[in-house]
């Protein structure tokens, strides 16, 4: 009901440009930060293309969050920030952790330190799941987070401390959001960091076979972004400022494992009539640095922020896979913008 002006950082990525879609369909005006290292100009042109009328309260800063006079420019005159600027990769962190520190962390102080010069509302970002490491914890809880199994989880875990030692020090009002695993359109499907959901479903399409690592009972909480959405504007928008200053679990709250995962894929290629039948998938090694069990939970979300998620895996996958075929999906964002 009052138009804001929005930061999204990493906006040309899947989860931020899901995130311009939402904030331009509730007339918002939005400022995106993004050098396109990961993060695609297409998925920006999509959102721009699909709603001409509204081009014009978009901006784009390209730049890097490692630079600081980028992310000073991309705050200025900005209400909210939506800070989605990451290497999103448990792999790639552990391959060359000096990159993901540098992004994961430098950058997010960066982002951090320009919203607060900027006198930024409210700074809102993403964190993981993966913080939990090794908690023997299920469903994990808030406070119960385990030793870090990747620099990727490190980094996350540094970027909420930094967070709530800027609230406590400068009045910053800043809220985190453990997402689990994000799924959801214009996620790519190529590349070694593909999430798996993408990946999987173009495999099969192609008519290859899908790679499991481990037995395939490694576990999973599958977060459609459309949840992702809500969860962004309720943090934004939620007046008690006793919420501010921590951490919520951001995901569907039910837990599957990766072959049940693929079974739902291929049963879900199945109905679209494109896949008669999907062939077994292949068994290689455990990866280095992938928690064994995954599941959150998000009672803390509903109490405090009034988080209630709208698709499960099987919703999910029925509004992403057609996406995957060439055709159209419908509007995902309709139910987040309740929030608003």
């Amino acid at each position: 009901m009052r138009p804001r002006r929005w930061l999204i950082t990493g906006v040309g990525g899947f989860i931020g440009s899901n995130l311009l879609e939402q904030l331009l369909d509730l007339n918002q005006r939005v400022v995106g930060l993004d050098n396109f290292s990961t993060g695609s100009r297409a998925n920006i042109a999509e959102v721009l293309d699909a709603r001409p009328d509204l081009a014009h309260r978009f901006e784009l800063v390209e730049g890097d969050i490692r630079d600081p006079r980028a992310c000073r420019r991309a705050c200025a005159d900005v209400d909210v920030v939506l800070h989605h600027a990451a290497l999103a990769s448990v792999p790639r962190s552990i391959e060359d952790p000096a990159e993901a520190h540098s992004v994961n962390v430098d950058g997010f102080f960066n982002v951090l330190l320009a919203a607060k010069e900027a006198e930024v509302a409210r700074f809102v970002y993403a964190s993981s799941s993966a913080v939990y490491g090794d908690t023997p914890i299920q469903p994990q809880t808030e406070p119960c987070t385990g030793r870090p199994l990747s620099p990727y989880a490190a980094a996350k875990a540094i970027n909420e401390t930094y967070a709530a030692a800027f609230q406590s020090s400068y009045g910053l009002a800043t809220i985190g959001l453990r997402y689990y695993n994000v799924f959801g359109p214009r996620q790519d499907p190529s590349g070694a960091y593909a999430g798996v959901i993408p990946r999987w479903i173009t495999t099969l399409l192609d008519g290859r076979v899908c790679e499991i690592y481990g037995d395939g009972e490694t576990t999973r909480d599958f977060c459609h972004v459309a949840n992702v959405i809500q969860a962004n504007l309720l943090a934004a928008a939620v007046s008690d400022d006793g919420v501010t200053g921590q951490v919520y679990n951001i995901g569907a709250s039910t837990s599957v494992t990766l072959n049940e995962l693929f079974s739902a894929i291929s049963a879900a290629l199945v109905r679209e009539g494109v896949l008669r039948d999907a062939p077994a998938p292949n068994y290689r090694a455990f990866r280095q640095g992938d928690v064994r069990h995954s599941s959150g939970s998000i009672d803390k979300a509903r109490r405090l922020l009034g988080y209630i998620p709208t698709h499960d895996l099987r919703a999910g996958l029925a509004e992403v896979v057609p996406s995957y075929m060439g055709g159209t999906i419908g509007n995902v964002h309709s139910t987040a913008a309740r929030v608003a």
